[in-house]
């Protein structure tokens, strides 16, 4: 692997504005946001939205206004989240393929999320797996631990590989309930991605500490990184993220030092099996 695909989380579904005052929670936030990140080389978008009063929310029309506006303003792979919050039914997680994304999260398991319990129930996975098959949408498969991985070869044996071709999963790590934010746990999941269909890339995000560690094991093992305000809110100890785009730049001169520079959307979509524009 020779180039690295940035994906930035840049609000996610935990935080609030209150809390986090460099969220970005409007649409025209999100797509400066977007638009900054890419230049600085960001592929992908990994979108959560909220409603006018920032809680999160998976309003129709506002998912709709929002994949618009991200593909009108930027290049960037638009991927929308399927987990939504951890209250949100399963009818409103499926509906969020009708906004028409180009790849769209599924997480492979039930995990407890803190004090709350993040529901995927093997059926909505399946579910979830054929909609994005039939409509054309490329899946990240969300792995919170590495049991997940076996029920990934479960899926794809059972029912076959994504639109596209590719198999790509994303490694959430450190959240309260899942595996830890480890380059051990990160290489033990590497090992069993070997039992995925050949060419199957990942990336790994590392939630609130865990993000340096993460990201420096997942580039020195071949993989990707995901980093936003969705999964960390301070840069170091006692300093808060200014912004997006301070770690989207933190993952690039990671990326850089590794040997491995950011791949283009356009060269990130060549790899996930994304159709071009």
């Amino acid at each position: 692997m020779t180039g690295t695909v940035i994906t930035v989380a840049p609000t996610g579904a935990e935080s609030s504005k209150a809390d986090v005052p460099a969220l970005p929670v409007t649409l025209d936030e999100l797509v400066a946001t977007a638009k900054e990140c890419e230049a600085l080389g960001a592929a992908i978008i990994h979108v959560h939205i909220r409603d006018a009063e920032a809680r999160p929310t998976l309003d129709q029309g506002r998912l709709r206004a929002t994949v618009s506006a991200l593909r009108e303003s930027t290049g960037l792979i638009v991927q929308l989240s399927s987990g939504g919050a951890v209250t949100d039914p399963e009818s409103d997680r499926l509906a969020v393929l009708d906004a028409g994304p180009e790849m769209a999260s599924c997480t492979m398991g039930t995990v407890n999320f803190g004090d709350d319990v993040f529901m995927n129930r093997w059926e909505f996975i399946v579910d979830l797996h054929f909609r994005m098959q039939e409509r054309g949408i490329v899946p990240e498969y969300e792995i919170f631990d590495l049991g997940q991985l076996t029920s990934l070869q479960r899926l794809l044996g059972k029912h076959g590989l994504p639109f596209g071709g590719h198999v790509h999963v994303d490694l959430v790590m450190g959240v309260p309930g899942g595996m830890p934010a480890t380059a051990a746990a990160l290489v033990a999941c590497e090992q069993a991605l070997r039992d995925l269909p050949e060419g199957t890339t990942f990336s790994a995000t590392g939630i609130g500490r865990g993000t340096i560690p993460v990201m420096l094991a997942s580039l020195s093992t071949g993989g990707h990184l995901r980093v936003g305000l969705e999964d960390t809110i301070t840069y170091a100890k006692g300093r808060p993220v200014e912004s997006n785009m301070q770690l989207v730049a933190r993952a690039v001169g990671f990326a850089q030092l590794a040997q491995r520079p950011p791949l283009t959307a356009a060269e990130a979509r060549e790899l996930l099996g994304v159709p071009a524009r």
